[in-house]
């Protein structure tokens, strides 16, 4: 895995980063060694105590690792010099000016917070399905998954608002070569690239800002769709997929919503369900649309896989960070009241209902039940006068108090701040470098497997955690890789001409001249 390591610039940092000024190890080693330790899955450097020293300490050329406290010491270095965010905007711009992809996707990430040292603002969690205090981070990836870069939230901030205050400016920097080659296209209704995401940041009116300021299309899932196409009118599109050959029923229409002209794609399922996506991309085709619209979850697989394979969420530094005092957030006392509302209005539409209910019930009652049913409806009436009087009340006092206040007008003990952002950074570079180097390797591994999305995830762990030897030849400036027979002959044969490919890279391992030669056991 070194050479799709150093590929995707593990190593770019020192662009960046001044050298240790000491010790045994150099930052080379400390972050050759958090690089094994996640794609060996040791996702915690309190597990590194359970793993051998020596054997480990192979992998990055020393007779043993650092152990756990040293390590932990000079990630502890790397963030007191705060380049993280450069760092990752370099390698960010490197990964899209070598792809140029066009679409991106963008979508937030939760890491939810349970301890009691920081105070943060509540976001929702679709996976526990509550409100819990964390921290928002906004990620852009490619179609097939991969990471660019992303930004932290500072407290509440929406969808919508991070999308135009920081990942558009980002991306606009970042892709330049990209708007630079479209720049001689005559259509006018060429965009500057797409931004794919779910339905959070739907508004017709921010899509035509995207459009009119940034020259960006959207594609997005539809809101509130009622209606229904008639099935016969979708038309037949063959697709190819990782699967084989595949059909899908898509129809387009063109509409005009608040003044901003859009493109409507539905999906129909085989159980007569529509699924309607829209878009302000004018230039590509209805099949495409749906393709990078149903390829979102391409990124939701991207967070899953990072959850269960690298500990996403795990910190390395705990602490807290001070909030700029003249941030703007949400008053609580506003969105409190907000809540009351809510609350009464709900009771006056059940006492509404229930009054309702008597009133018709006593229509097909005797006479003689007449007064209980008056006196229900008294009761139910002058609840119903408090309830007004309170609805009324609370929306005299919450046009009395801003909608937004600054940090430091919030009450000291409620006063929102942020988690140590600096070692989350660099943890994230670090892990989205790994999974671009594993991906890479099963992507390498793929034209030689048939169910190659199965397989080819599995096979990859199975080459990390394959025993191998390792022989330095100081006269001819080698240094051997020697990998144990795996399970399958068929197994062995892709790894065979892996090898082979790896070896016409001649990567030079670090800190050394020693070119590395990968050979199997089979040969």
């Amino acid at each position: 895995m070194l050479p799709f390591l150093l590929a995707n610039g593990l190593l770019s940092y020192k662009k960046y980063y001044l050298p240790r000024e000491g010790g045994y190890y150099n930052f080379d080693q400390a972050l050759l060694t958090f690089a094994f330790m996640l794609l060996c899955r040791i996702k915690t450097l309190e597990q590194l105590k359970h793993i051998h020293p020596g054997e480990f300490g192979k992998l990055i050329g020393l007779d043993r690792t650092p152990e756990a406290k040293c390590l932990r010491g000079m990630l502890k270095e790397l963030f007191l010099q705060k380049k993280a965010e450069q760092w990752g905007m370099s390698l960010a711009e490197e990964w899209i000016n070598e792809e140029q992809p066009g679409i991106y996707y963008v979508d937030g990430h939760l890491l939810a917070y349970h301890g009691n040292l920081a105070n943060l603002g509540k976001k929702h969690s679709s996976r526990q399905r509550l409100c819990v205090p964390g921290m928002m981070e906004f990620w852009v990836n490619n179609a097939q998954g991969m990471p660019y870069f992303f930004v932290t939230g500072e407290v509440n901030e929406k969808l919508q608002q991070v999308i135009e205050e920081l990942i558009v400016p980002k991306l606009n920097v970042l892709s330049q070569d990209t708007i630079q080659n479209k720049a001689h296209l005559t259509n006018n209704n060429e965009p500057a690239y797409t931004l794919v995401f779910d339905r959070e940041a739907y508004s017709p009116a921010f899509f035509a800002k995207l459009w009119n300021l940034y020259r960006v299309a959207i594609i997005t899932y539809n809101k509130n769709v009622k209606d229904k196409w008639d099935e016969s009118d979708f038309d037949d599109f063959e697709l190819i997929t990782d699967m084989g050959k595949t059909s899908i029923k898509l129809k387009e229409k063109h509409f005009e919503i608040d003044g901003v002209k859009m493109r409507e794609i539905r999906k129909l399922t085989t159980t007569g369900h529509q699924t309607s996506v829209i878009t302000t991309n004018a230039v590509l085709s209805t099949v495409l649309i749906a393709i990078y619209m149903f390829a979102r979850w391409t990124q939701e697989n991207f967070f899953r896989y990072m959850r269960q394979e690298y500990a996403f969420d795990k910190l390395l530094e705990y602490g807290i960070d001070e909030i700029d005092g003249s941030f703007k957030v949400v008053n609580r006392e506003y969105s409190n009241l907000t809540y009351q509302l809510k609350k009464n209005r709900e009771k006056v539409a059940r006492r509404k209902a229930l009054l309702f209910q008597i009133i018709e019930e006593n229509t097909n009652t005797p006479l003689e039940h007449t007064g209980k049913s008056l006196q229900k409806q008294l009761k139910i009436k002058e609840e119903l006068n408090k309830l007004d009087k309170e609805i009324k009340d609370t929306i005299i006092k919450r046009k009395s108090i801003p909608y937004q206040i600054s940090i430091n007008q919030m009450p000291e003990d409620l006063r929102y701040n942020k988690l140590k952002i600096e070692s989350k950074h660099l943890q994230n570079i670090l892990k989205m470098i790994c999974y671009r180097a594993d991906t890479a390797f099963a992507y390498t591994l793929a034209p030689y497997y048939n169910k190659s999305t199965d397989e080819i995830r599995a096979l990859v762990k199975s080459i990390i955690f394959c025993k191998a030897d390792l022989e330095p030849d100081y006269v001819n400036n080698t240094i051997t890789v020697n990998l144990y027979s795996l399970a399958t002959p068929r197994d062995n044969e892709a790894v065979r001409n892996i090898c082979n490919q790896l070896n016409d890279t001649e990567t030079v391992f670090p800190g050394t001249n020693l070119v590395l030669v990968y050979k199997t056991a089979t040969f």
